[in-house]
């Protein structure tokens, strides 16, 4: 992902500049209104969890293609303390911050392709991708 836009995430702001970023970017690739409004809703819910669980770690934007179907695909990485349980993360209702335990399962519904890899110490990266759909 040579091409690919990084988003630096350290504060608040940095987060409403990703979801915007990736919203422009799913414009740009044409995909509804509705799915710019998926995918910045997706980057929000990954972005927070980089502030509130490793404060700080970076978001990549890009294009893919894949056949006769086009994509937005977002990185996020971050470099916190790792995820330990991650089939258990992905669950509905889990959260180790005393949240509603929404952010990672409700990312991996509204987006197509959705993949976590963490190592406990060493960070987390999660992988999503939107394909846009025919004729949209």
């Amino acid at each position: 992902m040579a091409d690919a836009l990084l988003i630096p995430i350290t504060a608040d702001v940095d987060v409403v500049t990703a979801r915007q970023r990736g919203r422009d970017l799913a414009a740009e690739a044409g995909f509804s209104s509705g799915d710019q409004t998926v995918i910045a809703a997706a980057i929000s819910e990954i972005a927070r969890n980089i502030l509130m669980y490793a404060k700080r770690g970076e978001i990549a934007l890009s294009l893919v293609a894949n056949g006769d179907r086009q994509g937005v695909v977002v990185v996020a990485r971050d470099q916190g303390p790792g995820i330990r349980d991650v089939p258990r993360a992905l669950q509905d209702g889990y959260s180790t911050s005393g949240g509603l335990g929404l952010g990672l399962p409700g990312a991996r519904r509204l987006m197509d392709d959705f993949e976590v890899v963490s190592d406990a110490g060493k960070g987390t990266t999660v992988t999503m991708k939107k394909w846009r759909r025919m004729n949209a």
